[in-house]
């Protein structure tokens, strides 16, 4: 009797544990970008701030306000003058040798992460890495061009290899093409099974019989 309470206890409390951390974890992220945004509006003039006028501390006004803010952004750069205002805004910093850098890098993330085409870095693949037989997922971000398509002289792609537990680090390298797996899971089960060290594997549907096995590459 004693075993069975026991294990009871411990069945519950695992699917508790389960169901309660995801959660948590998803509440906690949340409310550190929420203050995080609350606290960023520091950078405007204090004549600008919300909390110069109200007395009461709203949580959460930070990010309205940014929502808000950005979207004027985007009224503006849409009529009016906008436009060349920020033509005219790129040109002058594309011309600041550290600054065009900087800002090349961040302009083509967020354009990966936000345009409507996500074709290239939506595709999951696996590869042989680090060595031949050992496999690793990675995430294609799109294709080589200039110099190293030039110097490889075969199609290559830009792929990042995640980490485990922590995604948002890894490497990335250059693979060609057709020593890339091209996989069925989604980037959000290829994250999950990351995440997870492998314990939370994505379902997966076998394929056809005669359909192309894991040795053979494809490029997709």
């Amino acid at each position: 009797m004693v075993r069975r309470f026991t294990e009871a206890v411990r069945s519950y409390f695992l699917r508790g544990l389960l169901a309660f951390l995801p959660m948590a974890a998803t509440i906690w992220i949340l409310g550190a970008v929420v203050r995080f945004m609350d606290g960023g509006l520091n950078f405007l003039p204090r004549t600008l701030r919300p909390s110069t006028y109200l007395r009461v501390d709203f949580p959460g006004l930070g990010a309205l306000v940014t929502f808000v803010l950005i979207c004027a952004i985007g009224f503006f750069l849409t009529h009016f003058v906008g436009a060349k205002v920020h033509e005219f805004w790129e040109r002058m910093v594309r011309r600041i040798p550290v600054v065009r850098g900087i800002y090349a890098a961040a302009q083509q993330l967020v354009q990966a992460l936000f345009s409507p085409d996500r074709s290239l870095y939506r595709r999951v693949v696996l590869i042989e890495y680090p060595r031949k037989g050992i496999y690793s997922l990675g995430l294609v971000t799109g294709v080589s061009e200039g110099e190293v398509q030039e110097r490889t002289g075969e199609r290559v792609i830009n792929v990042f290899l995640p980490t485990t537990p922590n995604p948002t680090s890894g490497w990335y390298i250059l693979v060609p093409e057709k020593d890339a797996v091209t996989l069925d899971m989604s980037v959000e089960d290829a994250f999950k099974l990351i995440i997870s060290g492998g314990m939370v594997v994505p379902r997966h549907l076998p394929r056809p019989a005669g359909s192309e096995p894991l040795g053979q590459k494809s490029a997709g």
